[in-house]
Order: C-alpha cells, then structure tokens, then sequence
C-alpha cells in the first residue's frame, strides 16, 4: 500500500490514495488559491511550483493552481488531472521524495498547513445545477405517503433519471449558516395559503459530481463506456446537503416542482474527490427492471460503494447524534445515466457545473435520507440524547453530513458538509 511520508491515521479521510483539491486562503495569506488535504494537512500547490516542483505533463496544470476556483484546472481535462495526480502522489510518497518535502523542513513549513489553520471556500464557480431524484426508496417512500402504496411510483420513474434544475447562486460551502425560509404555506385543513417561516425544515442526504468535460448545444454527450464518460466527462464528487422547506414545498410544487422549497441553499463539502480516487471503489448498481431505453444502457455501468452517515446537534448537545446510515451504492440511476439523459435533448453542460444525486435512502428505516422518512411526515419523531425530539430541523439545529469508502487500511473520504438553522429573517410585516 502507499504510504505518505506524512503519518495519516486509518481512519483519516485524507490518505495519499485520496489527494482531494479544494479551495483554500490562510491569515498570512487571504489570496484563494488550490491546495491538496493530505491528513490534517493541506499541501499549497503554488508554493509547491515555486520551488520547482510539477515536471513533465504535469507542468500544464500550474498556471491552474493559483486561481480562486478549480474551474481552470477542471477545463484542461483528464490527461492533465491524472499527470498533476500522479506528480502530486510523487511528491508526497515516502519511498520516492529524496530532496523535497520528506527531507526540507524548511520549505515543509513554507507548503503544509494544517486544516484547522486555514478557510476553505467554494471549489467551484457553479454555472448550472441539476438536481435528480434517483433513489428508488426515497422515491417509493414518499409516494406512499403522498398517494399510497399502490401509486408509490409515478409512471415515469423507472424509465428515466427525473430532475429538476435548481439554483447555482446558492449553493453555499459548508460551515455556511442557513436562515430559516419563508413562504406560502397551506395549513392542513385550510382553505387560503398563508405566508410564514417553514416550520418542516428538512436536510436532504446528496451526494454531487462537477463536470468536466462539457458538450457543444445541440450535441449530446451521449457515450455506452460508462468508464470512459467517468473520466471524462466527470472531474470528483462531493457531498451535498439539499436543504428543503417541506411546508412550502407542498404547496407550490404541483404542476411544476420545487422552486422556493428548494432555492435558498444547498450546502457541498469543500474537498472534492477526484474520480480517480474513487475508481477503485466501484460496484454493481441495482437491477434495472424494465430495461430502460438504449440510451441508458450503458456498457459495464457502475456505481460507488460510499458510506454516508448524518448527524444531528441541538443547541443542547455537545455532539452530534447519528441519525441516518446510508450508502451512494442505494440509487437505481448511475452517474453515466445522468449525464447521459441530461444532454440526450442537446442541453450543454459546461465546466464545473453540479449534477446533484437527489435523496440518498437505503432499504431500511435507519437508512432514509431526510427526516421526512425517518420520522414519516412527523409521525414519529426522532429521540436525541439531550431527551429533546425531532420531527423536522428547529433554530440551533446544525447538520452534519459525512461519507467515505473503506480500503484496506485506509479511507477515501469528503470530509463533512455541515450547516446551523438560524432563525428566519425579520420582514417587518
């Protein structure tokens, strides 16, 4: 197995076989720019190519690190990722680094801060921002509490990967707080809407994908290699909070969807995970029964085997209390099928734009993704340890999601993506 010269705990998210890019600024220097977590460490790329570092290929990429966003970087495509990766793996191991950081302590204090030392920001300038609805659990879950088992699934959903475009301006980074939303609300038994903070405030369980590689209008992506179209047409993953205003959106939402339900944040983990680092992570999806059309069938399709977790804090408690379980694995429509469908019209997709998986939810109780499920429409609310209960988020709760793929020895994580509720905004009327 690798190893980083650098002592990196099993149970780090942060091993050499990760090396997740994100955007960073530290107190003695506020310019944005793209650093690499190793550990509890975060490598400062620029400075890496001051000192002469990225040979070769790799060389392609260091006009791509000293930029406020990854969006350079992700446009050069998959020779240039792979080339910078396998010089920053280089760089980084313990058997082959003579003359670099292993044996300079001096210009390892000038490259490596530690990640409690620095901000993170957003990784990428989002242009657009689809989400999906691809768990057939979530799906069928809330069906049956909508229309009932027997219409659990609308006709549609075996048949294609349904979405919905929402708000690139406010995806947010995490540690980001979100204010309560307002809206129009209908109150069970009421005839006339009424206007107020959501009291159904939900978090939703996500996991997203940047593109890399875009299409022309007009020219769909569409490619069968589901491992070809996953190196080039999506650069890593992150997880994704969908925060939704359940209240509000139950009103607004027929005949067309969610719009103010959903438009007020959606929180991603700052470290994105290249998909090189995930490959070796890859698993079967679930059957597909019916086939879907050929266009969607796509030759040795996969899926990711991540392991998510969902925590949840009072202004009561210390800690976060694990309140879900679930896994990237559960959707019954792949990333390949995604990108696939979206383009299928001709739709571009550009550079950095987030593909999001919609509701990750599990076959089990503990497995649902959204407090929906796990207390079915507030039928049954959660215990915490502080003695309170939950059925949907109150001002002081903050979320916290996580995931990570198990090696031998080793994880390939994300790190967390976290949020606090804050009150709603006073409006004066």
């Amino acid at each position: 197995m690798q190893k980083s010269f650098i002592e990196v705990a099993p149970d780090s998210h942060f091993p050499v076989q990760n090396l997740p890019y994100g955007i960073f600024s530290t107190r003695d220097n506020p310019k944005k720019r793209v650093g690499v977590a190793i550990g509890e460490y975060v490598l400062d790329l620029p400075v890496a190519i001051e000192n002469g570092m990225f040979a070769h290929d790799a060389m392609d990429a260091r006009k791509a690190f000293n930029q406020p966003t990854l969006n350079t970087f992700i446009s050069m495509g998959w020779g240039v990722w792979r080339s910078a990766r396998q010089e920053i793996e280089g760089l980084l191991d313990f058997d082959t680094v003579v003359t670099y950081f292993r044996d300079d302590s001096e210009l390892r204090a000038k490259a490596f801060y530690l990640q409690k030392d620095v901000t993170l920001h957003m990784p990428v300038d989002i242009g657009d921002y689809t989400d999906f609805y691809s768990s057939k659990e979530h799906a069928t879950n809330v069906g049956i509490m909508f229309r009932g088992k027997e219409n659990a699934l609308m006709p549609n959903y075996l048949h294609l990967p349904v979405g919905y475009h929402g708000r690139a301006s406010s995806v947010v980074v995490s540690g980001t707080n979100i204010h309560r939303p307002q809206g129009q609300m209908l109150p069970q038994g009421a005839t006339t809407p009424i206007f107020g903070p959501s009291k159904l405030l939900d978090f939703e369980l996500e996991m997203g994908h940047f593109i890399g590689e875009g299409n022309p209008l007009g020219e769909p992506i569409y490619d069968n290699d589901a491992r070809y179209l996953h190196h080039k047409n999506v650069f890593g993953m992150v997880l994704v909070n969908d925060w939704s205003a359940r209240d509000i959106q139950a009103w607004e939402y027929q005949p067309l969807g969610p719009f103010l339900a959903k438009n007020f944040a959606t929180s991603i983990s700052p470290w994105v995970v290249p998909t090189d680092a995930l490959y070796p992570f890859r698993t079967m999806p679930p059957m597909q029964d019916p086939a879907p059309l050929p266009y969607l069938q796509l030759k040795e399709d996969f899926t990711y085997d991540i392991q998510l977790e969902v925590g949840l804090k009072t202004a009561q408690m210390d800690t976060p209390h694990i309140i879900s379980r679930s896994n990237f694995k559960h959707l019954y429509w792949t990333i390949a099928q995604q990108v696939n469908h979206h383009t299928i019209t001709g739709c571009n997709l550009r550079t950095g734009d987030l593909l999001a998986s919609g509701t990750i939810s599990g076959p089990t109780p503990d497995s649902y993704g959204s407090l929906l499920e796990l207390t079915w429409r507030g039928a049954n609310p959660i215990t915490l340890p502080s003695g309170e209960t939950r059925k949907f988020l109150e001002d002081g709760d903050t979320l916290t999601m996580t995931g990570y793929c198990q090696g031998d020895g080793y994880r390939v994580g994300f790190g967390t993506v976290t949020g606090t509720i804050l009150p709603a905004i006073d409006l004066g009327f």
